[in-house]
């Protein structure tokens, strides 16, 4: 028995050496960013309870540790927290990589929040708040409310954005980090974008982010989705609305499931259906709309690396005013000189000719992965399909065919790689290539406005941010883009002559058939575009923004090769082979003032632009339906500056007062006359009424003047109506007068458990009723605009 105890005694002796606790873990917390030392990191064994801080030169060391499997947990003041484990059986010693400046590195929160795209560039961000009002309308409509930015449209449901006087291609719209490419050369072309998809929409005015395009004369439109929290959890909400003009609503619903790991998807669609719309004193036939639209994305998203699918699919149906398509000029005459329209049905959710179908597929797929000590390398893909109807109002066995048949496939590729490791002076370097197909259908039993072509873009940029001090900032870019066009066309020969194409373009010409000529087109473009600028914080409540910028732009198809009768806009549209590419010298100021009761920003800009690209009428031409507007396109040296303002003013207690006026002016310079489709100036006054008690109460009443806009091209011109046997003069120039309109918002939350929210929304736009036309809707020379519109919206977050 003693034996046997003294054998025990021995063993546990022995145990107890082989366990004995003499090993250490030890190493240095680095910057992943930049590689520079991270000091007072702590690290915390979990299992032991044992915790470190790094020293001053970010070394750190735990001793007396046993042989072990142990979980140790990395965390700083502003980094990602790291977790590793290790398997101890002897002295370890790692180096720890944490990131630093990760609240720098545009990490943004769930509530809509996204950080500036430039430092010096004019720029503003709509919140997700902002947009959920406009859940039932278009892009166009929520980016009034930046000030400066306005809309061209036809009818009330064809909207698309007017930034400091410009629109269409001067304009790239981003949509989750894709270009939309959808015809937008088209007056009539609106955006094929949902806006519900969009966590928040940034608006930069000017061709300061190069990184987009070059060719963004006028500026970029940035909407991204919602950013994704790394934590277990499902949420999503639900908006109805419902409307009484147009007699329909929406309905939008989105469903998020995020996880810990930095797995995501999210899911959105929408609903929207309404029926003829109403001007105050008359029903406006054949306004009806119908539109769905989807979208869905999933990835995974870690500070090293991750990855991204998105798909979204958009298909509207939308009718256009029946009392606009004009069968001759008599009608236009008639049209322009009635006070109401020469069509006026009762009311009907019926979509008949003339009207557009346009559905629009885009994916994309984007991998990014972080590199120590130097930042971030991303490559992206995507494709899009655009199809596009457009439907005349037809008789005989073409009477359901439609007029228009354009299919438009887009492929790109993206690589971009930014340098970060100094945040002092960052660097981003990008390359780009697209290919577009366009293939129009030649069944349509109409000559082809645009032709069949091929388009081949290239792009690369170089954009460098430097911090000199706490107070001083400049960034600057070039850019190169090459594009080229190669399009198959056929021209009658009488207009090929008419032009003056037989001599300047007799070597394209692949084919005589009599009648007409087979041309082969092919146009090759180099596009050199530039901005420098700078911030400069004067005081604690004072910010100088300046910017300087170069921009050039290609021509588009239309602008090329419109050559016939554009049967949804009733005129014949008439293209140059000749035009060149457009060049803009953009110079920018803003300032900006900001206390606790009082903000106030002033933007100014001049822009000069050379060849630049507009399309007016001319004149008449007599087909075999009669006789239509002829609608050229041309070029000429332009002028365009002007200033936007913003006030907000606490006055009292829950009450506020917003100011934004827009101002602009534009010159043709080798005419000496306005340009046309320039904005009127619009001042928007607003006293927003909030009480958190109630249920985060709020009442928003706002006064929108537009003034008349005086300056304009005459571009009337004078034709022969047998009917009357004589010569009338047809006013398509004239503005209409100006109008003022009063709209009012009330909302109010209710907690319905302590993860849902009801959300109520109460509005009435155009509460008198008002009577109005408006200079950039195209539609104005037949019917008034919008009547009164009482819209309730309900939206639960969950």
């Amino acid at each position: 028995m003693k034996l046997f105890l003294v054998v025990i005694t021995l063993m546990f002796s022995i145990l107890g050496v082989s366990q004995e606790c003499t090993f250490k873990f030890s190493g240095k917390v680095i910057d992943f960013h930049d590689r520079s030392v991270i000091v007072g990191a702590t690290i915390y064994i979990q299992e032991l309870e044992k915790y470190a801080i790094s020293d001053e030169n970010g070394n750190f060391e735990i001793s007396e540790l046993c042989t072990g499997t142990y979980t140790i947990l990395f965390a700083h003041i502003g980094c990602e927290d790291k977790e590793i484990k290790i398997d101890l059986k002897s002295d370890i010693k790692r180096d720890v990589y944490l990131e630093h400046h990760i609240e720098n590195l545009q990490n943004i929160t769930i509530t809509g929040e996204a950080p500036k795209q430039t430092k010096s560039g004019q720029e503003t961000k709509i919140s997700s708040e902002t947009l959920e009002a406009y859940s039932s309308m278009s892009l166009g409509d929520a980016l009034k409310e930046v000030t400066g930015v306005t809309s061209l449209s036809t009818g009330n449901t064809i909207v698309k954005p007017i930034i400091n006087g410009m629109h269409s291609s001067r304009i790239i719209i981003m949509t989750n980090g894709v270009r939309l490419q959808d015809q937008d050369w088209g007056v009539e072309h609106a955006p094929n974008i949902d806006v519900n998809t969009a966590g928040a929409i940034t608006v930069i005015k000017g061709s300061s982010a190069l990184a987009y395009g070059g060719d963004a004369i006028a500026g970029v439109v940035s909407l991204k989705s919602q950013p994704f929290a790394k934590t277990d959890s499902l949420y999503g909400k639900t908006i109805l609305s419902g409307q009484t003009n147009g007699r329909g609503g929406s309905l939008h619903t989105a469903l998020t499931k995020t996880f810990k790991k930095g797995w995501f998807v999210s899911a959105n669609g929408t609903l929207k259906r309404y029926g003829d719309f109403e001007a105050p004193d008359y029903n406006l036939t054949n306004t009806g709309l119908k539109s769905g639209a989807f979208s869905v994305q999933t990835g995974y998203n870690s500070f090293k690396q991750g990855f991204e699918v998105f798909y979204s699919y958009v298909d509207n149906e939308i009718g256009i005013l029946r009392a606009s398509h004009i069968g001759n000029i008599n009608d236009l005459v008639n049209a322009i000189n009635s006070q109401q329209p020469l069509v006026v049905n009762d009311f009907s959710y019926d979509i008949d000719s003339p009207r557009q179908e346009i559905q629009h597929h885009l994916v994309k797929a984007t991998a990014f992965r972080r590199l120590k000590g130097f930042g971030k390398m991303e490559v992206q893909y995507d494709y899009q399909n655009n199809q596009r109807f457009e439907y005349d109002v037809r008789i005989g066995d073409n009477r359901n065919n439609a007029a228009v048949d354009l299919n438009l496939q887009t492929h790109s590729v993206l690589a971009e790689l930014r340098k970060d490791s100094n945040l002092d002076r960052i660097y981003t370097f990008g390359l780009m290539g697209r290919y577009q197909n366009n293939f129009a259908n030649p069944e349509t039993g109409v000559r082809r406005l645009i032709p069949d072509y091929d388009k081949y873009d290239f792009g690369a940029f170089l954009t460098t941010q430097w911090k000199l001090n706490q107070d001083l900032n400049i960034d600057a870019g070039i850019r190169y883009d090459f594009n080229r066009i190669d399009a198959q066309k056929f021209y009658r020969t009488s207009r090929w002559t008419e032009r003056g194409y037989d001599e300047d373009f007799a070597d394209i010409v692949v084919d005589d058939l009599g009648t007409q000529l087979l041309t082969n087109p092919v146009f090759n473009y180099h596009n050199i575009s530039a901005s420098l600028g700078m911030s400069y914080d004067v005081s604690e409540n004072q910010e100088w923004l300046a910017n300087v910028s170069m921009a050039k732009r290609a021509p588009n198809p239309s602008e090329l090769f419109s050559d016939g009768l554009h049967h949804s806009a009733a005129r014949i549209e008439l293209g140059d082979l000749r035009i060149k590419q457009e060049t803009s010298f953009r110079l920018a100021s803003t300032y900006i003032y900001s206390r606790e009761k009082f903000k106030f920003m002033l933007e100014l800009f001049f822009n000069h632009i050379s060849d630049y690209v507009l399309i007016e009428p001319r004149g008449t031409e007599q087909t075999l339906r009669g006789a239509f507007p002829v609608w050229e396109y041309r070029q000429t040296n332009a002028n365009l500056y002007g200033a936007d303002i913003t006030m907000n003013y606490n006055f009292f207690k829950g009450f506020d007062f917003i100011n934004k006026t827009a101002f602009i002016k534009g010159y043709d310079l080798d005419s000496n006359t306005a340009l046309i489709d320039v904005p009127a100036i619009r001042t928007t006054n607003s006293v927003n009424y909030t009480k958190s008690e109630w249920n985060n109460f709020s009442s928003t009443l706002t006064s929108e003047l537009v003034f008349r806009q005086n300056e304009f091209p005459d571009n009337n011109f004078e034709q022969f109506i047998a009917a009357r046997d004589e010569f009338v003069l047809v006013d398509v120039s004239t503005p209409p007068s100006a109008y003022h309109l009063l709209n009012w918002s009330n909302e109010v939350q209710f907690a319905i458990s302590p993860k849902t929210n009801l959300t109520l929304n109460l509005s009435v736009n155009n509460i008198l009723n008002t009577n109005y036309r408006d200079y950039l809707n195209r539609l104005r020379y037949f019917a008034d605009d919008l009547g009164r519109n009482v819209i309730l919206q309900v939206k639960i977050n969950y």
